[in-house]
């Protein structure tokens, strides 16, 4: 473990005197995966290391690392340098940095915050003022921007003297405004080249400017779409009077539809998403044990339902034996249907107005995934057991429990959209035991009815 600590601190070292020499070759992600590594493995190697990191870079390494880290930079590092990488960081980076360190010390944010100049200091403060889900969150407010009277040379000009200073990047568009910052339209970059410096962005063709805006308050999953949709490279954002006040990028929007993913596993598991990135063992476990203790309850009711057997399983041993099957075909069915289903609502394939094309479509595969399954369970059971009318029990209850978890799978996510409710949380637990008693009790009330 030495060799490989030593190993990870030179790396490092190599890359901060490259980095102030300007001979910097190595991408900010390869630097943080290799910190995060010093951090586990040696804590006073981390620190020292943190501690030499130029501002510049380590606001561009801390950008790749996880919230957890960001949030504790401040026991590692003084609050000046903190404040100095927060002030070297896009806006939205930035925002997200402070908000990060003040989930743990609300008051080391704020004194970072009153290190900062008062024209950051405002920005992170207004992005900051949003919630979670709204657009204006994810903006940044650095964007390049010219007025129609502007020639196009002199707007470049500019453009080229922002980027030397490293007052922007990922510059895809030049977004038009009007006297009073009122959004016209944007033009890409690659479409600006085509026309001659001297010209002025009023002379450029209408079919050249592309009007593609969402408002600061608008819900970020319409941003997604938008991007999703029409295939952005970032997307202006506009106040309630049109005026341009930020821009999301691609770079942003990647990330929240991985975080809208990650969250949507998790869900759909049980697992809350925010207590997963905890490195507290007992957090992550108390949420954990919140799913499991409604789990507990669904599975004694499907318990009950076969108590309410029990003299018929007592009568036929082969019942006992062949239980599972039918709970497990269940669930897996019901479980394909629910993840498509969640899927689809997700991408805004469907909602609520589709249900009944969408519940038509499932309980039809389901169908015919029963006869089918029916079939092979009815002759394994009855070669199994040589008894005839068992191989029947089993296969009606098979294709009874199937048809349920095709249009319980179905069902139940839209209906709790309808009611406003994330259709990946609760879906599995309520799916689970719909399945489970529905496949027991056909399972155990038709042996009851034929066998005995």
């Amino acid at each position: 473990m030495e060799e490989k600590i030593i190993e990870l601190k030179n790396y490092l070292l190599d890359a901060i005197e490259n980095y102030k020499k300007g001979n910097f070759e190595e991408h900010p992600y390869d630097l943080a995966k290799e910190l995060e590594k010093l951090r586990d493995l040696d804590e006073t190697e981390y620190e020292s290391i943190c501690k030499k990191i130029p501002s510049e870079l380590f606001a561009e390494i801390l950008c790749e690392m996880p919230s957890y880290i960001q949030e504790e930079i401040v026991e590692v590092i003084s609050d000046k340098k903190v404040a100095n990488i927060a002030s070297n960081m896009d806006s939205d980076d930035a925002s997200e940095f402070i908000y990060n360190i003040s989930q743990k010390d609300e008051e080391a944010a704020q004194t970072i915050l009153s290190k900062l100049d008062e024209e950051d200091k405002q920005i992170i403060e207004k992005l900051n003022s949003y919630e979670e889900n709204e657009a204006g969150s994810y903006m940044q407010s650095e964007l390049f921007m010219a007025t129609l009277n502007e020639q196009i040379g002199t707007a470049l000009k500019r453009l080229k003297k922002l980027k030397n200073e490293d007052h922007l990047d990922n510059i895809f568009h030049v977004f038009l405004v009007d006297k009073k910052g009122k959004l016209i339209g944007s033009i890409g970059l690659e479409e600006l080249i085509l026309f001659d410096k001297e010209q002025g962005f009023n002379e450029i063709p209408q079919d050249k400017i592309k009007n593609y805006a969402c408002n600061h308050k608008s819900d970020i999953s319409e941003v997604v779409e938008m991007f999703t949709h029409y295939n952005l490279s970032s997307l202006a954002i506009v106040d309630e009077k049109e005026k341009l006040i930020g821009r999301i990028t691609h770079d942003d929007i990647h990330d929240v539809i991985q975080e809208q993913d990650t969250k949507q596993i998790y869900s759909l598991a049980g697992v809350n998403d925010d207590a997963e990135h905890e490195e507290s063992i007992y957090l992550i476990g108390k949420k954990r044990a919140v799913w499991l203790g409604i789990n507990l309850i669904t599975a004694i009711l499907a318990s009950v339902v076969i108590g309410l057997f029990d003299s018929t399983i007592q009568s036929l041993v082969a019942l006992a034996v062949l239980m599972p099957i039918v709970a497990s075909m269940g669930g897996n069915a019901g479980t394909q249907t629910l993840t498509v289903t969640v899927r689809q609502m997700a991408l805004g394939e469907i909602s609520y107005e589709d249900a009944k094309k969408t519940i038509t479509k499932e309980v039809l595969i389901s169908l015919a995934n029963g006869f089918l399954f029916a079939l092979v369970i009815g002759i394994i059971a009855f070669l199994w057991f040589k008894i005839p009318l068992l191989g029947l029990v089993i296969a009606l209850s098979m294709i009874i429990n199937l048809l349920s978890a095709g249009f319980f799978g179905a069902v139940i996510p839209i209906l709790l959209e309808k009611f406003e409710i994330d259709p990946a949380i609760g879906s599995t637990v309520i799916l689970t035991t719909v399945t489970d008693v529905v496949g027991f009790f056909s399972f155990l009330g038709l042996a009851t009815i034929i066998l005995l």
